[in-house]
């Protein structure tokens, strides 16, 4: 399998949004739109290839809801036509001018690509251009030259979830509802190729490889940089060894590509910091439908930060959250009624898109019908119901720590021992594997998989609960506190926040007639998260451990919101290596991505749970 299957797929959730009621062929689109092709200038002259699909039906002025993108328009020509337009199904049938952007740079555009384009606040000329100041301009000539009632949207899901977000600073007057969705919005924090200052080797290596190659002459297409393909992804990157000759030929020769780029800025320096879309989230006027899903290995980070940046810096805002239990861009599936072991007794795509978003649009677009949604929507997984909140996360979801003890021991009281620590090796010729599935390409399902081949490992350490009296309730954002001494002078630490099934659990068969699903003993993955221990003090000027100290690590984890049921257990899971998900670290403080086989080194890692040193992980409960 060629690693660039990743790119090809996030792709095809951009290009065609497989919607409730979608058709399987272009003759519903062809026979109630017509498409034209244009270039748009933008103020300093570069010009942007856009097509728009415009109703046939001319009797009224549409609104226009378009996507600006880095996957392609396509397909080409005026004769050529979408299967789908728009987000879903019903706002297809609708009747919007749909308009679809090569954003700058990309495919049949003009002008150079930057990726995540860093935003310029203070323009001062023409040639001071940004996202924004694009989205501006296209919305312009299209107000000018379309049939239009002079409103205009913007959805989008990754990349172009972000060119909606970077669309919303000084937002054109006539933009007046836009839909981040799954949208990127801090690289080296939390999504896509960084988590906490930790690679995402698997996921970069794939996408990047098929991404910027040489672009035809056409436009159309691009070359490959490589083709690599194996179908064990553990053993590939294991055998591959030190990341540095990735930077090489046959790989990643040309100096100037984005993974060259990416990994040339192992620290969040300028680079980085200045593609951080969320700190220029201020004083948003549009209305904003922030969508996410918990089970999202991209971009979960991104939705709930670009949500809570609005909310933050936009007194008085018109800005809503959509959570649901859906994978990277799962929200535009013909259908959703299961994930992994979870089945949500319904198909959870219909209700957001149908009830949420076709009623967003319309109402802000169209003027059309009442959009009453509260601020917050989200998907309770364990429960499998929607929540309905006024604020994220919830006013009566409180802090309460519980802390790791002897035995492997989670409790909400304080251990009142003298001493206690647990200690493990790692050693990065032998990494903790990400998933149990062998597969050469990412287990999608590995946020919600059983972690019981991780917690047999002897370099994996785990503590519980007791048995649950009554349920249990987590909603929002979760903190790791950790104690931690080691050997060497570096260490990567995964905080995973497990459901633990009772004996003799069953969940239905997801098709009628089929025997129920065994769940005895299961250990459900519910969150996890990574952070590269040099930077547990600043992600700008990373540290290393002094051999045997005792040091405090605090890391965060992405939201949640699940229900232990009565008769589980919570358990918490700690690591030191996730791999080929993150790459190896050697344990050693160097540069990894200049880092030599003679640099990767076992190390002894202590996490210290006593009184004077106590280790805690703060669950949100809710009361």
């Amino acid at each position: 399998m060629k690693r660039s299957v990743l790119f090809y797929l996030l792709c095809l959730l951009s290009w065609a949004a497989i919607a409730q009621n979608s058709v399987q062929d272009t003759s519903w689109v062809k026979a109630n739109y017509t498409k034209t092709e244009h270039y748009i200038s933008m103020r300093d002259g570069v010009k942007l290839f856009t097509a728009i699909y415009t109703p046939k039906d001319d009797s009224q002025a549409y609104p226009i809801i378009m996507q600006r993108t880095p996957y392609s328009v396509r397909p080409y020509g005026e004769n050529s036509y979408r299967r789908t337009l728009g987000p879903n199904g019903y706002l297809m049938r609708e009747k919007y001018i749909f308009v679809y952007q090569d954003a700058r740079g990309r495919y049949k555009s003009e002008g150079n690509f930057r990726e995540m384009t860093p935003a310029i606040e203070n323009k001062k000329s023409n040639k001071d251009v940004d996202e924004s100041s694009d989205t501006y301009d296209t919305i312009e000539w299209l107000l000018k030259n379309t049939k239009n009632n002079g409103k205009v949207g913007q959805w989008g899901i990754s990349f172009p979830g972000y060119y909606s977000s970077a669309g919303l600073p000084n937002a054109h007057p006539a933009m007046a509802a836009v839909s981040p969705q799954a949208p990127m919005s801090d690289e080296f924090i939390g999504d896509d190729c960084y988590h906490n200052g930790a690679f995402f080797l698997m996921d970069n290596f794939g996408f990047y490889s098929g991404f910027d190659g040489p672009k035809s002459n056409d436009g159309t297409n691009y070359k490959s940089h490589f083709n690599a393909e194996y179908n064990d992804a553990y053993k590939y990157f294991l055998d591959f060894g030190p990341l540095k000759k990735s930077n090489a030929a046959p790989y990643f020769a040309d100096p100037n590509c984005i993974w060259r780029q990416t990994t040339a800025h192992p620290v969040y320096d300028e680079f980085w910091q200045s593609r951080n879309i969320k700190n220029h989230l201020k004083n948003i006027k549009p209305a904003v439908l922030v969508v996410g899903g918990w089970f999202d290995a991209e971009d979960l980070y991104g939705a709930l930060k670009t949500y809570a940046a609005i909310e933050k810096q936009s007194p008085g805002n018109n800005n809503r959250l959509v959570m649901g239990p859906w994978t990277h861009g799962g929200w535009a599936a013909r259908a959703w009624k299961r994930f992994a072991q979870y089945q949500f007794g319904t198909d959870v795509n219909r209700y957001y898109q149908e009830e949420i978003e076709t009623r967003f649009f319309n109402f802000y677009l169209k003027g059309k019908g009442a959009f009453d949604q509260p601020e917050v929507t989200v998907f309770e997984t364990g429960s499998n119901q929607w929540r309905h909140y006024e604020v994220w996360p919830p006013k009566n979801s409180a802090p309460v720590s519980y802390y790791f003890g002897e035995k492997g021991s989670l409790s909400s009281q304080k251990q009142g021992n003298a001493s206690g620590s647990t200690t493990y090796e790692s050693d990065p010729a032998k990494p903790v594997p990400y998933t149990n599935v062998i597969s050469g390409h990412r287990n999608n399902e590995y946020m919600a998989e059983d972690q019981r081949f991780a917690s047999r490992r002897p370099d994996v350490v785990s503590f519980q609960t007791d048995t649950l009296m009554e349920d249990l309730t987590l909603t929002g954002e979760i903190v790791a506190n950790l104690m931690v001494s080691m050997t060497g002078s570096d260490a990567d630490f995964i905080v995973k926040v497990i459901d633990v099934w009772p004996a003799g659990s069953t969940v239905p068969a997801p098709n009628e007639g089929d025997k129920p699903i065994v769940m005895d003993g299961y250990q459900q993955m519910v969150r996890a998260e990574v952070l590269r221990g040099k930077f547990r003090n600043s992600f700008s000027k990373p540290e290393p451990f002094v051999k045997d100290k005792i040091e405090k690590v605090t890391m965060k984890l992405n939201e949640v919101a699940h229900t232990f049921k009565k008769g589980h257990r919570v358990m918490v899971q700690i690591q030191s290596s996730w791999f080929p998900l993150v790459d190896r670290n050697p344990q050693k403080f160097v540069n990894i991505f200049e880092a030599s086989e003679s640099d990767f080194q076992k190390s002894r890692i202590t996490i210290h749970h006593d009184a004077k040193n106590p280790s805690s992980i703060t669950l949100p409960v809710m009361r």
